[in-house]
């Protein structure tokens, strides 16, 4: 027994799945190991065990090249992982709907269960319910997988086709942060619109107690409002220009909002009276808080201007 190898097994099967093939991998490996230490130094000792294993490579690595061709989902099910879950997730999507609107519940057994709720509690239902359909369409897909059967899956047509028009994983990224910073915008433009803030105490909707007295919170909801709009209009300008100097305007801009915050008074910001000893202690949170997303959005501004320089340094070199 060699401890060294058998940590390094160890190491390995954690990366390995069923018991029957875990247990052949490993004692090829251990096979392999035993015989090349002995070839190469004569003796095996856990010092030239360390040698031998330090040279066949990190566990993982080694894992998966036992693991080559063992896909969870075949490749021929791979392109209806997505098209399956944004399908399913349309549905989901159109009964939450109703059930806000018509404040029901609807109950698909045993797939499906939308509770009564308002348009808050559906933002954020709705992630969960993507993260669920995402995982139903991957377990079935594993399964089919597993079964080994010919199985031909129908194959639901949109009015467009990601595949045909074979959008880059980039630009389907860009898609999905453009609709979080619209639905952001539209969020807390909804809770100012309403409530002239969107900072509370609590979410005892209809009658929510605020956190900011109400000139305080009307401009920094307004500045959150106004970073949430901004990003959102970079990110559609980028599908029309890839120019590096969308995202300079941006964190320029972010960067005048955020030192606009600063200039505003805490001293008496808040909507409710605490103790001196507790209305010092918010106030010096929110000031870190302030700070620290100063310096990331001051960071994110240098970032893009020295990028947006080098894109412009590269392009003149090129002409040249």
């Amino acid at each position: 027994m060699f401890e060294k190898l058998e940590t390094y097994l160890e190491e390995i099967s954690h990366f390995l799945s069923g018991r029957r093939e875990r247990e052949e991998i490993l004692s090829e490996i251990r096979s392999h190991i035993l015989e090349k230490t002995e070839q190469e130094h004569g003796a095996v000792t856990e010092a030239s065990l360390a040698k031998v294993i330090a040279a066949y490579g990190p566990a993982r690595l080694v894992a998966e090249k036992y693991l080559d061709g063992h896909q969870i989902i075949a490749p021929a099910f791979q392109r209806h992982l997505f098209r399956y879950t944004s399908f399913l997730f349309a549905v989901h999507f159109l009964i939450t709907a109703i059930a806000v609107i018509f404040t029901k519940s609807f109950l698909v057994f045993p797939f499906l269960f939308v509770p009564r709720m308002g348009i808050f509690e559906a933002l954020f239902y709705l992630p969960t319910a993507f993260l669920f359909d995402l995982g139903l369409v991957t377990l079935i897909l594993y399964f089919i997988t597993r079964s080994k059967k010919e199985i031909n899956l129908p194959w639901p047509r949109f009015a467009v086709d990601l595949d045909e028009v074979k959008r880059p994983k980039r630009q389907i990224l860009s898609v999905l942060g453009l609709v979080a910073m619209l639905a952001g915008t539209g969020l807390t433009l909804f809770l100012y619109v309403r409530y002239h803030t969107i900072f509370f105490l609590n979410l005892d909707f209809p009658e929510p107690r605020l956190l900011f007295t109400p000139e305080t919170g009307k401009w920094f909801s307004l500045a959150v409002i106004a970073m949430f709009a901004v990003g959102a209009v970079a990110l559609g300008v980028k599908f029309f220009t890839s120019s590096p100097w969308v995202d300079v305007v941006k964190n320029g801009i972010s960067v005048i909002i955020v030192g606009l915050l600063f200039r505003l008074p805490l001293d008496d910001a808040f909507a409710f009276s605490p103790s001196a000893r507790a209305r010092l202690s918010i106030k010096y949170t929110l000031m870190v808080t302030l700070f620290f997303i100063s310096i990331g959005v001051v960071v994110d501004f240098i970032k893009s201007l020295v990028l947006s320089g080098r894109k412009g340094l590269a392009k003149r070199q090129q002409e040249r």
